[in-house]
């Protein structure tokens, strides 16, 4: 006699219409339809149930970093926001570049994440590229066609020549695309005109004429609807792109300040209407201290906190009808997840079975109510729509403010050779 369900989901509302209930073991979805009892049953009437999110970039500090945020207290955020993986990038103190420093990187996620996740290979020219894939790189980058936080640029023959080793390994290169002028960065005006979005364009144009071997590209961040129109790969797009701009703040206001830019208000509404085109959201979580941020505008460091209020943001836009709830499980579940080639979160039988559920209603967005250990936002007063339950590989891992024992994955590049 086949055993029960280790968890069942009842009453769930399927993205399309129809209820169901959802059984689950041993950390997959085994049949969505009508269930008699599983070990455990949650009632989801009411609800909104959703895929867990995969948030493909952010950047868990650690290490030199931890004031900022580790392992304990990202992954932490991440849960809190419907997120279940997240894609760490490279640009690390020290960056990811040689085998050591990748697999320190690995245990530090090992021991203490509370979400599964992965790891991305940075690339320099010294960087062992085909020895970086092997130990289980996700993917390659993100790469800097210029400079950023804790980052230098590859120059054009570099890049080039790196994007052709990793198209040979069958590899996916994730672009960071800016290009800079001089000038002085006085605040937010200034930091937009320094990295502005027609220089975002020519990086984006630039990167594919250099891709002649024909990688796989992933373009990070994208914050102008030009590039994103450039664009022959895939394309990312963050919340604060999406949600925030300069006419929202004061100019010296270092909380907005990141790399690419905040754009004009007119910039963030044109991005709008490119919503089908952006393939997938991520949060570019990138978290400093309070003391840094408020630091006179030059010398604050470029980044925002954003795994925790990624699909909460969003989850408010659905409730007021701005985008549709398929819309946002496909850019911040579905799409995620082909991309980097690991199994869908999702209803169907053999699916990973993360989930998160939401109420039916908004709040107000305040730092005090967040986990990363920066303790800021710059999404503060923004509504939005917080999950009350987090599923797991099955488990609850998540609810109502609490944390439970979670058992997180290590997902691999398709490159891993596993030790003997």
């Amino acid at each position: 006699m086949e055993r029960r369900p280790d968890l069942v989901l009842a009453n769930v509302r399927i993205p399309g219409g129809r209820k169901a209930d959802v059984a689950i073991r041993d950390g997959r979805v085994i049949h969505t339809g009508a269930v008699t009892s599983g070990i455990q049953t949650i009632d989801c009437s009411g609800l909104f149930v959703l895929p867990a999110a995969v948030d493909a970039h952010v950047h868990m500090r650690g290490g030199k970093q931890s004031a900022k945020e580790d392992w304990k207290t990202g992954s932490a955020s991440a849960l809190a926001g419907g997120v279940t993986v997240v894609v760490d990038q490279p640009n690390t103190i020290p960056p990811l570049t040689k085998p050591g420093a990748f697999l320190s990187r690995v245990h530090e996620a090992k021991e203490h994440s509370l979400c599964s996740y992965a790891i991305n290979s940075g690339v320099t020219p010294g960087t062992p590229i085909e020895e970086m894939w092997a130990q289980g790189a996700m993917a390659f980058g993100e790469i800097f066609y210029a400079p950023s936080s804790y980052s230098d640029a590859l120059d054009s023959g570099d890049l080039s020549r790196a994007l052709g080793r990793i198209r040979a390994l069958g590899g996916l290169a994730t672009i960071h695309a800016e290009g800079i002028v001089p000038g002085k960065d006085t605040g937010l005006a200034a930091h937009d005109a320094l990295r502005s979005g027609l220089h975002e364009k020519e990086a984006v144009i630039a990167v594919q004429a250099g891709n002649t071997d024909g990688c796989r590209l992933h373009f990070c961040h994208m914050s102008t609807a030009a590039a994103i129109e450039a664009a022959k790969g895939t394309v990312e797009v963050t919340p604060h792109h999406l949600f925030l701009s300069r006419e929202k703040t004061c100019d010296e206001n270092a909380l907005f300040k990141v790399n690419p830019p905040v754009r004009s208000e007119k910039e963030r509404e044109r991005l709008w209407t490119l919503w089908d085109r952006i393939d997938i959201i991520a949060s570019d979580h990138a978290p400093h201290t309070k003391a840094e941020k408020t630091l006179p505008f030059p010398d604050a460091p470029s980044g925002v906190p954003g795994v925790e209020t990624m699909v909460p943001l969003l989850m408010a836009a659905v409730l007021d009808r701005k985008i549709m709830l398929s819309d946002l499980i496909r850019k911040t579940a579905a799409a995620p997840a082909a991309l980097l080639g690991i199994p869908p979160s999702g209803f169907s039988p053999k699916d990973r079975a993360d989930f998160a559920l939401y109420p039916d209603a908004a709040v107000i967005i305040e730092p005090e109510m967040l986990h990363s250990r920066c303790g800021w936002t710059p999404f503060e007063g923004f509504r939005a729509v917080f999950p009350s339950t987090v599923i797991l590989g099955g488990d609850v891992v998540y609810k109502e403010g609490d944390f439970f024992p979670a058992n997180p994955t290590w997902f691999t590049g398709k490159g891993y050779v596993p030790p003997s």
